[in-house]
């Protein structure tokens, strides 16, 4: 789940793929060099990289083999669709054939990360290991399938400023999307806890937990050899949706998601960062700053149109900088109310109901 605003153009110096290039400050030491799906490359001494097939503008998820001699730990899993799925066999059934896995660890509870982890749990016999907080919210998101959405789901909408015709029409689709994109998660799982450290053959990775984007995103950190697995907690060309969400709605994912990009300042600026899409990178710290500066910048263009009472929906234009689409009206709207509640925590901003709508004025 990411953002829609913030792809960044190409690079305006075009490099061959696999040549080391520079962009906005961050290094891509492989160029666009990637596996294909289904296929391994080499990252570092013991590190692997493969990918797997996302639908839409994303098209990809980056998956990471750690391999301590012994068996291998897989970080990430992919989506449940039949795309995926195949390019695990040809995997299992390829180069790793007759290697041992001895676990899966998901980053965090979003379906392109933990969709298939069951699956190969099934499959391989390894153990999923997760934080509490991503293997609860994947365990409750995957039980709960309706025919028709709760009606603080309407409300939600509705208080946001969506049209009723809209509502009606996303009322249609049923409830608990959640489980058809995730093969069945695992009843029991191994903790990540934050600032745990997992020997893996000869590396120490540090478990580095963020908020914001998910509740409790595990990074793996191996400081002494200068690499950090981000999941989507540090992406080098999109920035990762921060939603208000309905079971929360007096949370400030974005409050959260701004100390957890202070917090990561702290590790050193010269990781290589294997980040869930996009291409390996260097620059932690320029591309933390990056995510940092786009949020608080567009709180203060926020903050000025509030000058007159504005919903959820009516703030799309000034934090997107388009019209947004159907596909992607949701994630916009969590967004835009992530954004919203801010200002209010930071005093900046009121909200009064009225007839069931939320509308927000500068304070």
């Amino acid at each position: 789940m990411k953002t829609p605003s913030e792809a960044e153009p190409a690079a305006a110096a075009e490099s061959h793929a696999g040549a080391p290039r520079t962009h906005r400050g961050l290094t891509y030491p492989f160029g666009r060099a990637a596996p294909d799906f289904g296929a391994l490359s080499d990252i570092a001494r013991d590190v692997r990289w493969t990918r797997l097939p996302v639908p839409g503008r994303l098209g990809h998820i980056n998956i990471w083999l750690l391999d301590d001699g012994a068996a291998l730990t897989i970080v990430d899993s992919g989506l449940a669709i039949d795309a995926a799925r195949a390019a695990w066999t040809a995997l299992l059934e390829g180069p790793l054939a007759g290697r041992a896995i001895a676990r899966i660890l998901a980053t965090h509870f979003h379906p392109d990360h933990v969709g298939l982890a069951g699956w190969l749990a099934g499959r391989t016999g390894a153990r999923l290991w997760m934080t509490r907080g991503e293997w609860a919210t994947a365990r409750m998101l995957a039980a709960d399938v309706r025919e028709a959405p709760p009606p603080e789901a309407l409300a939600y909408w509705r208080a946001a400023g969506w049209e009723e015709a809209r509502i009606a029409a996303e009322a249609t689709k049923g409830w608990g999307r959640f489980a058809a994109a995730v093969s069945p998660i695992p009843l029991s799982y191994r903790r990540l806890r934050d600032g745990e450290t997992l020997r893996i053959g000869a590396r120490e990775w540090r478990v580095v937990v963020g908020s914001g984007h998910s509740p409790e995103h595990a990074c793996l950190v191996d400081v002494e050899g200068r690499l950090m697995i981000a999941g989507d907690q540090v992406l080098p060309r999109i920035t990762s949706n921060v939603s208000l969400s309905l079971s929360e709605p007096e949370a400030d994912p974005l409050g959260e998601w701004l100390d957890s990009i202070a917090r990561l300042k702290r590790l050193p600026d010269d990781l290589l960062v294997l980040p869930a899409h996009g291409e390996p990178f260097t620059g932690l710290h320029a591309r933390l700053d990056a995510l940092d500066a786009g949020h608080r910048g567009r709180l203060d263009a926020l903050h000025a149109l509030l000058a007159e009472p504005k919903r959820a929906v009516d703030c799309f234009r000034t934090l997107f900088g388009r019209a947004i689409g159907d596909g992607s009206y949701g994630l916009a709207t969590g967004e835009a109310l992530a954004h919203l509640r801010r200002l209010e925590v930071e005093g900046r901003a009121r909200r009064e109901a009225r007839g069931g709508v939320w509308w927000f004025h500068a304070a």
